[in-house]
């Protein structure tokens, strides 16, 4: 991990304006986690910021709630972040976690047993690995500058369509902001933080995807190279499987359909239920 100086001071030298706003800490009087603008992120000023990361080592984020009517701008404003040291996700193994992650998929959480239809049914879910955790997805080649790119092109469309605030945090990349500054969107499947930006932040390595958008429980990030077939697609779909089982078991209802989702596909979205 680079060492950035303190956000109130990266703040004060960054080269570029900034909008009203207000730092947000863990608790009163502790260091402050972000910076958050009061008013919905302005038209190119992600893209700026993004640009200017390795020199502020302030990585940009749009910041979606869980209701935009609620004051409090679930979870940013409302005492909801539990930060951890960003150099811990290094400490973890991407792999080792997504396949921890593969077996408990299919854990009877009911406490009921699992019956032979319900085997069944995982089975056909998950084709074509079923219980068997595939490995990781062969690594893209990503063209020199196509991930920030993509990120920044990405950053603009969800700014244009939604009601998103800016924020910004001392990290080394989005998957380390996350952690440091102690989102805890994935709770329900994944309570340790640190382990999420160790998967993420492995993606950015081998796919190029950079944390563009970030909600209550929702995640978006951008992918320069999309999986170009659904041979392709499928050991990832397994990998977001792992990562976020919600996406197949609460919404396409297999591996294969929603692998045929990733196919050309800029952005992976993410949700916790």
């Amino acid at each position: 991990m680079t060492e950035h100086p303190d956000l109130a001071v990266a703040l004060a030298a960054l080269p570029v304006d900034l909008p009203p706003g207000r730092t947000v800490a863990e608790d009163e009087g502790s260091r402050p986690l972000l910076w958050i603008s009061d008013a919905p992120a302005p038209a190119g000023l992600w893209r700026q910021l993004h640009r200017a990361h390795p020199q502020t080592g302030l990585w940009p984020l749009l910041l979606s709630p869980l209701d935009p009517t609620d004051p409090d701008y679930r979870p940013w404003l409302s005492g909801e972040l539990y930060p951890t040291d960003a150099a811990i996700p290094d400490l973890y193994d991407p792999a080792a976690l997504l396949g921890t992650w593969w077996k408990q998929v299919d854990e009877d959480e009911d406490g009921d047993g699992e019956t032979d239809e319900d085997a069944e049914i995982i089975d056909e879910t998950l084709a074509p690995y079923g219980r068997t955790w595939p490995g990781l997805a062969p690594a893209a080649t990503v063209p020199d500058g196509a991930a920030g790119a993509e990120a920044r092109e990405l950053a603009e469309v969800l700014r244009s369509v939604k009601d998103v605030r800016l924020g910004l945090v001392r990290a080394d990349s989005g998957a380390h902001a996350l952690a440091a500054c102690g989102w805890s969107g994935p709770t329900n499947h994944e309570n340790d933080i640190a382990k999420i930006a160790a998967v993420l932040a492995d993606w950015e390595r081998r796919f190029g995807t950079q944390v563009v958008e970030v909600g209550f429980d929702t995640l978006v990030l951008s992918v320069p190279v999309p999986p170009a077939t659904l041979a392709e697609a499928l050991p990832l779909a397994a990998e977001h499987t792992a990562f976020c089982p919600d996406l197949v078991f609460q919404g396409s209802g297999s591996l294969t359909e929603y692998a045929e989702e990733l196919v050309g596909a800029h952005q992976w979205s993410f949700w916790w239920d």
